[in-house]
């Protein structure tokens, strides 16, 4: 796949994921990393007992079937190597977590582990887990997300779906499961992980989407690792794997699911960063405080480049995350409202993401702590940092904001874009000096354009327009770099 596909799909994908459409479609090759087994490594065992070679069975819904057979239909040794393979401790990978952190409300699976629920409760969310039919008519109040669980769940290993009879009456006993996962398949845009589309209740649910909306289809995509001599050594064996690939892909299109192909499945997570980065680059916190303007900057001045930055942030999408700091606040929120209320093109809580400083200590922590605590919480919202002026009275003395340079540091140790505005001077200007020291360690691609830009920006001649558009040139080359 080229990198214009990848490209392409990134933006496809964050915009689903920022319109509220996306879902995602977990398969056992996701959970490999953590220490579980897939369908092949957990049916080793079986196979071996059934005097069979587990690598040279192309269907594994059958063997599982076959080793019940010769226990007359008794499934208890077949559920005792599941809750083995699948009750061993397993870290959670930083796929599942970057799954869990983006703002998706639906995902699919038919693992039996529960990376997916440990990942979204690790990122502060509550999973809604459905893998009964009764789970699906109940809701769990305050949910983040729902997981469905098609196939069934660990803690009831007898009740999963894993043998040849319990697929065959899938289409019956999981008929809601079926439903449910259409209307999904319909309405949202799926991404497909570590997954073989060799599941038969999957390629019965894609067909009958296809049978009914054949010019209608959403598009849905999938990764897959493109083969190499490294996964086949014999040049003759390669090219024929070759060919049955893709020929593969060729029919995942008649689902309208586009195949990502990637050299290593390690590229998955650089291409899920992408997306989060993407994602949270939307999201601009906005760090200033300003007692005084300073001898550059004029009341007006000042006014005209915070407002017309807040009114420039919304009408380009981005959300403005902002702890009304003081003077530089509650002037960027104005120059929001003023657009989002001129345009009625958005709501104000899709564009604003307001949290006011606490004013008062909180018992059992002491208030550097508290500040510390609620920056964190306030960088958590972002995936840029925009920093102004910066300066506070004390005592009756100007001094420059620590605040501001706290949120600079969280910023930078989370890995947000840090676009200081030297040319409003104080804090922001020493913030400025420092990453214009070392500007590749804050911008490694694309490092001599964003130090044009930040030219640009630590100029106080420059025209407050000047200034906003080399801010929104920076966040836009952020999220492509």
């Amino acid at each position: 796949m080229s990198n214009g596909q990848i490209d392409g799909f990134v933006r496809t994908f964050s915009k689903e994921v920022e319109e509220g459409n996306a879902a995602v479609f977990v398969g056992a090759g996701l959970s490999r990393p953590a220490g579980f087994v897939d369908w092949r490594m957990l049916l080793k065992s079986v196979a071996e007992e059934l005097g069979l070679d587990v690598e040279k069975e192309t269907n594994l819904v059958a063997l599982a079937q076959y080793y019940c057979n010769e226990r007359f239909g008794n499934r208890a040794d077949i559920n005792r190597v599941m809750l083995e393979e699948f009750t061993k401790d397993a870290e959670v990978t930083a796929n599942h977590r970057i799954l869990a952190r983006l703002p998706i409300f639906t995902y699919w699976t038919t693992n039996y582990d529960r990376l997916v629920e440990r990942a979204l409760e690790e990122a502060g969310k509550r999973p809604d887990v459905k893998y009964t039919i009764g789970h699906l008519a109940l809701s769990l109040p305050r949910r983040d997300a729902v997981v469905y669980k098609m196939h069934g769940d660990i803690s009831d290993p007898g009740k999963t779906v894993l043998i040849k009879d319990d697929y065959e009456r899938y289409h019956l006993a999981g008929q809601a499961f079926v439903t449910a996962l259409t209307g999904d398949l319909i309405s949202k845009t799926f991404l497909f992980l570590g997954f073989s589309f060799s599941d038969p209740n999957i390629d019965y649910v894609l067909s009958r989407i296809r049978a009914s909306y054949a010019e209608n289809m959403r598009t849905h995509y999938c990764f897959m690792k493109r083969l190499d001599e490294k996964d086949f050594p014999d040049p003759e064996t390669l090219a024929y794997k070759g060919r049955q690939q893709a020929l593969f892909i060729d029919d995942l299109k008649r689902f309208n699911i586009q195949t990502l192909l990637l050299n290593d499945y390690a590229q998955i997570t650089e291409v899920l960063a992408r997306i989060e980065r993407a994602y949270k680059t939307k999201s601009v916190l906005v760090s200033g405080a300003a007692h005084q303007w300073g001898d550059d900057w004029s009341g007006g001045r000042a006014a005209t480049l915070i407002r017309g930055l807040g009114k420039t942030l919304v009408d380009k999408g981005y959300r403005i995350v902002s702890g009304f700091g003081y003077g530089v606040g509650s002037a960027v929120i104005t120059g929001a409202l003023e657009r989002i209320y001129s345009t009625r093109r958005s709501r104000v809580d899709d564009q604003l993401v307001l949290r006011p400083f606490p004013q008062e200590a909180v018992p059992d922590i002491s208030w550097p702590e508290l500040l510390k605590r609620y920056r964190n919480d306030l960088t958590d919202y972002a995936g840029a940092g925009i920093f102004l002026f910066g300066n506070k009275l004390r005592d009756g003395e100007v001094v420059l904001s620590d605040g501001v340079a706290q949120e600079f540091e969280i910023a930078r140790e989370k890995g947000l874009a840090l676009i200081p505005v030297g040319a409003t001077g104080f804090m922001a200007k020493e913030l400025w000096d420092r990453v214009m020291a070392d500007p590749a360690a804050c911008f490694p691609k694309d490092t001599a354009r964003f130090k044009e830009l930040l030219d640009v920006l630590g100029d106080p001649k420059a025209e407050p327009q000047t200034l906003i558009d080399a801010v929104v040139a920076m966040l836009a080359l952020w999220a492509k770099s």
